[in-house]
């Protein structure tokens, strides 16, 4: 079994260097004796794995499938390992995380500093960004998503419920008047996030009462802060999850709307993963962490 893991971690440097020199000096190895070894690999499983040519190498179908595979199985040794280690030693390593640059500028960034004062060991890559994220493709070991997951093959941690937030600056109120119900949004100005599906569709529940309401405005956009800045400006309404919004209503520049609805869904702030990974102390460690500190939703400590 030491061999064919050792077989999978030579194949897999070899496909992530694209030759057999740059896994050679990855493994302390010479290229001769990596390319042995593919080749022993090759015939014991009785196909090819890669296509050898003067300038490149390049995966054959099977290669493709057995890259899938060994990644998988690597991954779960190394997560086995440093489960064990980590009986003897504080979690150390890089943890890549991505996150949506509204929750990570607002609230990530000021906790940080915390988590890393009580971990030096752990360092952090952070991927900031509002689109999708292959988490396999980009190597991600921590994912925040919020409202309702798609996505079943993860691993998923509720940290927070949120709460979705309709509201308007009073500016904006005052020129064109406060919605009493749902369908009054059709009448104005709604402010809507462009690279969520139906996101210009906004659902409401008040006791057995449940409608949906297609709202449109003068623009849309992939981030909220810009919405956000849109809305207290005066330029429409917007609905967003009171950790965004929380701030803005505290400080009188955005006053909550159609309070009386509620969302007919839950939704949750989530930490999600790649099968595995929840078991590697340094993401375990700060899957806790992220539970503590946001868990108790910290933006709600005035009243929304």
């Amino acid at each position: 079994m030491a061999d064919v893991a050792n077989e999978m971690q030579v194949f897999q440097r070899v496909v992530v260097r694209g030759s057999f020199a740059g896994a050679a000096g990855d493994l302390d190895l010479s290229p001769s004796a990596v390319s042995k070894l593919i080749a022993r690999l090759e015939q014991r499983l009785g196909v090819r794995l890669i296509n050898r040519s003067t300038r490149r190498l390049a995966l054959t179908h099977e290669g493709e499938r057995y890259y899938q595979s060994a990644r998988d199985v690597l991954r779960a040794i190394e997560a086995a390992e440093a489960e064990i280690a980590s009986t003897r030693s504080s979690p150390r390593g890089q943890l890549r995380v991505h996150a949506f640059p509204t929750f990570a500028v607002d609230h990530l960034s000021a906790a940080l500093p915390d988590f890393l004062a009580r971990h030096p060991r752990i360092s952090f890559d952070f991927l900031i960004t509002n689109r999708a994220v292959d988490l396999l493709a980009e190597n991600i070991d921590v994912a925040l998503r919020v409202g309702q997951l798609s996505d079943s093959t993860m691993v998923a941690r509720r940290i927070s419920a949120l709460t979705q937030v309709v509201c308007a600056s009073p500016k904006y109120l005052v020129r064109h008047g406060r919605p009493l119900q749902p369908s009054d949004l059709q009448q104005h100005a709604c402010l809507t996030l462009s690279h969520l599906p139906g996101a210009n569709k906004w659902a409401f529940r008040r006791k057995d009462v449940s409608v949906q309401i297609e709202v449109n405005g003068p623009v849309s956009a992939d981030s909220a802060h810009m919405l956000l800045r849109l809305a207290i400006e005066g330029l429409g309404i917007v609905r967003f999850g009171d950790n965004v919004v929380a701030r803005a209503i505290q400080a009188g520049l955005l006053e909550p709307l159609l309070q009386e609805w509620e969302e007919p869904e839950d939704f949750p702030l989530w930490a999600i993963l790649p099968p595995g990974r929840q078991r590697t102390p340094k993401v375990k460690i700060f899957l806790d962490f992220l539970a503590e500190r946001f868990g108790p939703a910290p933006w709600r400590r005035a009243h929304i």
